[in-house]
């Protein structure tokens, strides 16, 4: 068994970092989401486009509703003017002062374009929703990455407990060395060993110290705060076994939003060839206006007049020949019909790919957590046994180290393997479109 005074040291830095712990932010994954969700700026930038797609949805925008205009005109001259008369008179003024001024309201109604503007309403319509799978595009995206990035710090978190263990083994084993060669059971030689070797897991230890501290920072700037922001994360990771692959895919097929984006632009593309279909109808509006008019002349046979009243009229016009330019754009609007089509089989294609590789290596590596949590089991049982011989001095301190060692490398791995099956479960979920936010 591992000595009373290793299990001493160990808990009281256990308390140690217990009250160090108190005093910093737990945030939780379902706190650091929340976080990300309300800070991330990429997140708020596609929330901003989504708003203005929807904004764009409009009869208006589609050209449904009339156009209504008021104008103002006002026309002035200072000529010199003669004028000769019928009965062979004339009449001459210089600086003549003639104006016109004309105001009113007009109104121009499209009623009927070949149908091209309700093609143009549900084309915003599904451009409304592409912004929408972009933004949970977006949203999957960037929780996924704070889910790793987090449980990237648990890891590490937890590989530096296992560093603090083995800095406590080695403090104990320089101990017992010096302790020995005190006595003259032991040379120096192994005195320095046990130096170097314990100044060796202290440069690791520091190592890792920094890895922890710079992922924290990296975490807090996908969060979108300060990154100087002290936290803390949970202690173990949480892994979810029960995926099967058939019921991902059958989610992927419905819910993943590079799918969905190209399901929906082929709708968009769709439309786009019925709005240059309307080219080959006529274009019928309607117009109606009432206009006021003033008139002043200083010279001729009405010097002042006034008009007033409405117009009304009905315009149609059809395009006959236009180069040839209707059967090129309708050639070019079928193409790129054809090629979201194949875009959509290629992403379900490389969906269905990446899907069945990540699950087998979620499979993977949910058996390499068991075989790792096994060996460390081993690894911690034969420490223990070889800590109990090397006090009694009935082993070399190169069969000591070997044994610390694996036991510290057997820990890391069990840690490494839970992170590589939570990255495993990430992956599927977001191919999948399940991730929770």
């Amino acid at each position: 068994m591992i000595s009373s005074k290793i299990i001493i040291k160990s808990l009281v830095l256990f308390f140690f970092c217990i009250l160090k712990m108190d005093a910093q932010e737990i945030l939780t994954p379902e706190e650091a989401i929340k976080i990300a969700l309300e800070n991330n700026f990429e997140i708020k930038i596609a929330a901003n486009n989504l708003t203005i797609d929807q904004t764009n949805v409009a009869i208006g925008n589609a050209g449904m509703l009339p156009t209504l205009t008021a104008s103002v005109v006002d026309n002035n001259s200072i000529q010199n003017s003669s004028q000769t008369l019928q009965s062979g008179g004339s009449n001459q003024l210089d600086n003549a002062k003639n104006n016109s001024l004309t105001y009113g309201v007009g109104l121009n109604w499209t009623i009927f374009d070949g149908f091209m503007m309700f093609a143009k309403l549900d084309q915003l319509k599904e451009l409304q929703k592409l912004g929408e799978a972009q933004l949970k595009l977006t949203l999957i995206t960037k929780v996924s990455d704070v889910n790793s990035t987090y449980f990237y710090l648990v890891q590490q978190q937890q590989q530096l407990a296992a560093l603090d263990t083995t800095i406590v083994i080695s403090n104990q084993r320089l101990t017992l060395a010096q302790n020995r060669f005190t006595i003259g059971k032991a040379s120096k030689l192994e005195v320095l060993n046990a130096q170097v070797d314990l100044n060796t897991d202290k440069v690791a230890l520091l190592r890792q110290k920094e890895l922890y501290a710079n992922t924290k920072i990296l975490l807090n700037q996908i969060l979108a705060r300060d990154t100087k922001t002290d936290f803390i994360v949970v202690e173990k990771l949480t892994l979810d076994e029960q995926l099967l692959l058939s019921e991902l895919s059958a989610l992927a097929e419905k819910q993943n939003p590079q799918l969905e984006s190209q399901i929906i632009s082929k709708r968009v593309a769709e439309l786009q060839l019925k709005q240059i279909k309307a080219g080959r109808y006529p274009v019928i509006s309607v117009n109606t206006a009432y206009n006021i008019g003033e008139t002043q002349s200083s010279l001729g046979f009405v010097t002042q007049s006034n008009s007033r009243g409405f117009s009304y009229g009905l315009r149609a016009s059809l395009i006959l020949f236009d180069g040839l330019a209707q059967n090129r754009n309708e050639k070019i609007a079928k193409i790129q019909i054809e090629n979201s089509t194949l875009a959509i089989k290629q992403q379900s294609i490389s969906l269905n790919s990446l899907l069945a590789t990540s699950y087998q290596t979620y499979l993977t590596n949910l058996e390499l957590i068991y075989l790792e949590e096994t060996n460390e089991a081993i690894a911690k049982q034969n420490l223990e046994i070889t800590l109990d011989k090397f006090h009694i001095g009935t082993i070399t301190t190169l069969d000591f180290r070997t044994a610390q060692l694996n036991y510290v490398n057997a820990k890391v791995r069990y840690s490494n393997a839970q992170f590589q099956a939570k990255l495993s479960e990430i992956a599927l979920k977001e191919l999948a479109g399940t991730i929770n936010f």
